[in-house]
């Protein structure tokens, strides 16, 4: 809970005060440095920490956005506490418009917590979490989709953890996906450490998506009600929300020929079991595969490149129960034209 000073390695800012900071975290085969953007909210009234970040993927822009605004162009009068925006962690991949780090094409976002004595990425990470990730209470990180294919907006959480769990419900989305994630995630080593933070997977990379992005700024303004951070503000309830836990059905289904494909669903759409999800068909058409549904689902990432070799993903489809099923039914009947 802070009330005083956030410090950082190299300074600190007072309560009622904001600071935008190009913060070093590495250096170019040049010597110039490796600086990263960060500006820091620091609220007059008490209350927790919470930082925000996003592109630790450097082609993942939606969540760029949705941190600029909360930064840049939210009123913070009614701060309690301090937000630390973090919106571009991957610079040099942001910069080469690309997922991992040029240097040895190394993944930052399985680099944390980082060392003062491992491999680029490593030190870079390091940084990063020792300056601006242990200090607060909470975190969302924010992701896309891989080149290529699109999320629905969704959570992703140890949800085991109640603290963990009370983000990603805070957050609003009606799909939270439960597990701890790989090793050296952001928000698997922040949740270790006794900071409770989420991923939030939104969109395509690439590009901004304006609906995706108001949503999340709506699931932002949620958390931070939840904790007490916006008082005028109130916790959102998405309607339904189901959290696909380790007793859930949940799949990649893949491609067994190649081939170009039909998706004959998007993101965020409700399938049946046996119901034909996508066909793949050879460049004369005398050749197809349908692909059809294992279960009922709800399929959260499909596929957008429509070209594909044996083995590659088409879709994440996962299971629903019976009574999420019939919310989500409800919904699409009332979105539905009449």
């Amino acid at each position: 809970m802070a009330e005083g000073a956030f410090t950082y390695n190299g300074g600190k800012v007072d309560p009622g005060e904001t600071q935008n900071i190009r913060y070093g975290i590495s250096e170019t085969y040049m010597g110039d440095p490796v600086r990263i953007p960060v500006t820091i909210v620091n609220g007059t009234e008490p209350g927790p920490t919470a930082f925000l970040s996003a592109a630790a993927h450097g082609d993942e822009l939606n969540g760029v956005e949705v941190v600029r605004t909360v930064a840049h162009d939210w009123d913070h009068a009614d701060l309690h506490g301090t937000l630390v925006c973090l919106p571009v962690l991957n610079v040099p991949g942001f910069l080469a418009q690309q997922r991992y780090l040029p240097i040895y094409d190394r993944d930052l976002n399985r680099s944390f917590p980082g060392s003062e004595t491992g491999t680029s990425a490593r030190r870079m990470a390091h940084r990063i979490f020792e300056n601006f990730v242990s200090p607060c209470d909470l975190g969302l990180d924010f992701h896309t989709s891989t080149r290529g294919r699109t999320n629905m907006l969704h959570v992703r959480a140890d949800t085991r953890k109640d603290e963990v769990e009370r983000v990603a419900k805070a957050f609003a989305s009606n799909v939270v996906i439960g597990g701890s994630g790989p090793d050296g995630t952001l928000r698997g080593e922040a949740s270790a450490s006794g900071t409770p933070t989420v991923t939030i997977e939104m969109g395509e990379a690439h590009r901004f998506q304006r609906e995706l992005i108001d949503r999340a700024l709506a699931g932002v303004e949620s958390v931070l009600a939840e904790f007490g951070m916006r008082r005028t503000s109130a916790v959102r309830w998405p309607g339904w929300r189901t959290v696909i836990d380790g007793s859930s059905a949940k799949t990649w289904l893949r491609a067994d020929t190649g081939g170009l494909v039909d998706m004959h669903h998007d993101g965020g759409d409700l399938v049946r079991e046996g119901e034909r999800v996508c066909t793949i068909t050879d460049p004369f058409m005398t050749e197809s595969e349908t692909v059809r549904a294992p279960f009922t689902g709800l399929l959260v990432g499909v596929l957008e490149n429509p070209l594909v070799y044996p083995g590659n993903p088409l879709c994440h489809l996962v299971e629903l129960d019976t009574s999420t099923r019939h919310a989500l039914e409800r919904d699409l009947s009332r979105d539905a034209p009449a």
